[in-house]
């Protein structure tokens, strides 16, 4: 959490709480960030405030070799993980601040935690956001009872415009970065994990540039069991984290995508301390592609009936893509921490993450227009049971013998396997058939 405007006078009662030294030698180069005492009075504080989620047994386990329990952090009033550390730093927050409120400047599932979590604490909430941003976000946040304010194109307009805002009357203006209070109220997710599941061998965590929840959670999950695994999973096409962790610092200039199906997955490394604890604690950190991601939004729509963003699932993703092996036989814990995904994105990621597993296929092949040709294309489809998705005809740009028509067919098959099957019984009937590659 990024303190802009008075930092060190807002916070000092709050950072004054946390102890300075520590028990334990182990933790005694990064004390001075977090430790478990923090993360602990973290949790007694927030624990009327926000949900304790359920970590879950779930079905997904055999297919992948272990016992894999998930932490259903979408479960939250907001969908996100965020209320915890947002709430533990707005109830640390001076009584005179909290008088003349806080504002932010993002669509993000940070704003949106911050618009419920002071609204019912009271505190007036200015939420300045884009007039690009989609009109269902403004309304819901409206309705978490914050001051919505459109302004600017772009968010860097909308930023520049909160802080004038902050400076003119008060308000504190609010950035996620990785202070101490923020991190503490995401670490309880780690004691969580911890009391819900015993003999755990492995935790999994999104990572990406905004890691303050692997961050928090290793410190909490490490102090209690040494042993256990905290592996952080982020996206190939952002690998913020592994470069700020190989730079020794965070990574500034690494490009970043604007796409609402990234979400914080594709955030710029935001702190050094989160860093730093990353460092220390973390046991792995692995990078899985945008299909793995689609595949694992699949699985646990599936699966678990849970309808989670890109942030939510890359975890899985991990497991999907085959990078843990290491985890065969094991108990591990896979922390869903969003399922803020936008309604317009929700059909075209489950559209191609069924395509991207081989659960639906195109095709196309030529055939005589006499009127029984499509009847007995359809019986092969029949017999072979793939569900006919469309069935296209083309008549007057055929480039074959006059007389003919292009037919593509869209289908849903079960599985690779059920795929490959009608495919061969196609090609046995229809050598000249063409098959669309995914």
């Amino acid at each position: 959490m990024k303190i802009v405007s008075r930092n060190d006078e807002l916070l000092r009662d709050a950072l004054s709480r946390i102890p300075q030294s520590s028990s334990r030698s182990s933790l005694s180069s990064y004390n001075k960030l977090i430790r478990f005492e923090d993360i602990s009075a973290a949790a007694f504080k927030i624990q009327c405030g926000v949900q304790k989620t359920p970590c879950m047994y779930s079905r997904l386990s055999k297919q992948y070799g272990m016992d894999i329990y998930l932490k259903k952090e979408f479960l939250q009033y907001t969908g996100s993980v965020k209320e915890r550390g947002v709430l533990y730093l707005l109830t640390s927050l001076p009584q005179d601040q909290q008088r003349k409120g806080v504002i932010v400047a993002s669509d993000s599932n940070f704003s949106m935690a911050v618009a419920y979590h002071a609204s019912e604490l009271r505190i007036p909430v200015f939420v300045i956001m884009s007039t690009s941003t989609s009109p269902a976000r403004v309304k819901m946040c409206r309705e978490y009872g914050a001051m919505v304010v459109s302004y600017g194109t772009t968010a860097k307009d909308s930023q520049t415009h909160a802080r004038r805002l902050a400076q003119e009357n008060g308000y504190l203006y609010l950035e996620e970065e990785d202070s101490a209070v923020y991190l503490s109220g995401l670490g309880t997710v780690g004691l969580e994990v911890y009391e819900q599941v015993p003999k755990l061998d492995a935790v999994i965590f999104p990572a990406g540039g905004h890691c303050g929840l692997l961050a928090g959670s290793a410190a909490a999950l490490k102090h209690l069991s040494p042993h256990i695994s905290v592996i952080g999973v982020e996206s190939e096409s952002f690998p913020v984290l592994q470069q700020s962790l190989k730079a020794g610092h965070p990574i500034e200039d690494q490009a970043c995508s604007n796409h609402h199906f990234y979400g914080d997955v594709s955030g710029l490394c935001f702190g050094s301390n989160s860093l730093q604890l990353t460092g220390k604690l973390v046991d792995k950190v692995v990078a899985v592609s945008e299909e793995d991601i689609l595949i694992s939004m699949l699985r646990l729509l599936e699966y678990e009936r849970a309808t989670v963003d890109a942030e939510g699932a890359i975890g899985l993703a991990a497991l999907v893509a085959g990078k843990l092996p290491e985890l065969k036989g094991k108990r591990v814990a896979i922390v869903i921490c969003s399922g803020n995904l936008e309604l317009h994105l929700l059909q075209q990621c489950i559209a191609r993450a069924l395509t991207l597993d081989n659960r639906v296929c195109r095709f196309s092949l030529v055939l005589s227009e006499s009127p029984g040709d499509i009847s007995k294309l359809l019986e092969i489809l029949a017999r072979e049971e793939a569900r006919v998705l469309d069935i296209k005809q083309e008549h007057a740009f055929v480039t074959s013998e006059l007389f003919t028509v292009e037919v593509t067919c869209t289908v849903e098959t079960r599985d690779k396997i059920h795929t490959a099957q009608l495919r061969n019984a196609l090609l046995e009937r229809y050598p000249t058939a063409a098959w669309t590659e995914r």
